[in-house]
């Protein structure tokens, strides 16, 4: 059943996701161990602190520096990715900024607060635990425009997934 929920009353968050390979090209996940999506596979991220002016990047290069303690750069990370999305879990607008780290790293910590990270490959990912609209929407789109640039957007009204990839138009 679509329930319609009335857009005024929810708010909309600003966040980063951030993918970091190793030298094998795998790609580093969180397992999730708090919400939002507790128990799912996510790459490492967070929420933009705006009350502090805080622009995308370096926020991406905070939470970097936060849950797996490297000190990256700029000019180390490449905005891959925008998605914006309505009404995620009918409680939330996203709007969500994907950084790619543009070299290969190696991380210490494999355990924190928020979960465990592990290394997988791409080929892998479809078989793990994760949200709807990374499995059908963010990921498929992170690979094919790796190190290049895309928007989608993404309704998720009444528990849909509807998409449309706002750059490049597809003609």
């Amino acid at each position: 059943m679509n329930v319609s929920v009335p857009m005024t009353s929810i708010p909309y968050k600003i966040a980063v996701l951030c993918y970091l390979y190793d030298e094998a090209g795998r790609l580093l996940l969180l397992h999730r161990a708090q919400e939002p999506n507790k128990g799912l596979y996510s790459p490492i991220g967070g929420k933009l602190h705006m009350d502090e002016g805080e622009s995308p990047a370096a926020c991406a290069l905070r939470e970097i520096h936060e849950e797996v303690e490297l000190e990256l750069q700029p000019a180390d990370i490449h905005l891959t990715g925008l998605v914006s999305e309505t009404a995620f879990g009918d409680h939330t607008h996203w709007l969500m900024f994907l950084y790619e780290v543009t070299r290969p790293v190696q991380v210490k910590r494999m355990q924190f607060r928020e979960g465990t990270l592990e290394w997988h490959h791409w080929d892998d990912i479809p078989n793990l635990k994760i949200p709807q609209t990374d499995r059908e929407v963010i990921y498929p789109l992170m690979r094919k425009y790796h190190e290049e640039f895309f928007h989608v957007h993404i309704d998720c009204r009444g528990g849909r997934c509807d998409w449309r990839l706002e750059h490049p138009i597809q003609s």
